[in-house]
């Protein structure tokens, strides 16, 4: 079931069962955010069809990446990607790492994917990347469609990480 794609094994169980939810605290996670650079600009000058395909070509890859680096995609907003590590399973040795890694094959894809594959010469992709670890509680949103998310400070430094990154590179914080 779609559930199952979009949602944690545990949380979908719950739902599907009708069981409630409750919040989950966890005292450290890692969080990456990414943005891809200039995607007003590059996305004004496409059919809206060609931003889809290569959206679905970047992320289709991060999706592959994530689940070889044991990272959690949490979702996708318009150009933005959100992922954890160590929320649905112990990784309290290697979360960092493992998002480490993610980020670095994450910037390497976006440098190799075309803007448009019909017309290479508009040249390839860039992103930034923040990156910050913290404690955060994870619920899930809404009845309808329902939305598993994270709440906290760690989630709006790891978004300023990314919002201030430079182009092409990897922000953290020293926590991380």
């Amino acid at each position: 079931s779609l559930l199952y794609d979009v949602l944690p094994r545990h949380i979908a169980d719950a739902l599907k069962d009708g069981k409630p939810i409750e919040p989950e605290r966890r005292e450290v996670v890692t969080i990456f955010f990414s943005d891809i650079v200039n995607f007003t600009t590059i996305s004004s000058k496409l059919e809206p069809w060609k931003v889809s395909k290569f959206l679905d070509r970047l992320y289709s890859n991060f999706d592959s990446f994530a689940q070889a680096h044991g990272v959690f995609k949490l979702e996708t907003i318009g150009d933005a990607y959100m992922a954890v590590t160590n929320l649905l399973e112990d990784q309290v040795e290697d979360h960092a790492v493992r998002i480490a890694r993610f980020a670095l094959d994450a910037i390497e894809c976006a440098s190799t994917t075309l803007q448009d594959e019909d017309a290479p010469e508009l040249g390839t992709l860039k992103i930034r990347v923040g990156i910050h670890s913290g404690p955060v509680v994870a619920n899930v949103i809404g009845k309808q469609r329902p939305k598993y998310t994270l709440f906290g400070d760690a989630v709006n430094t790891a978004s300023r990480m990314e919002s201030t990154s430079i182009p092409g590179k990897i922000q953290c914080t020293e926590v991380s």
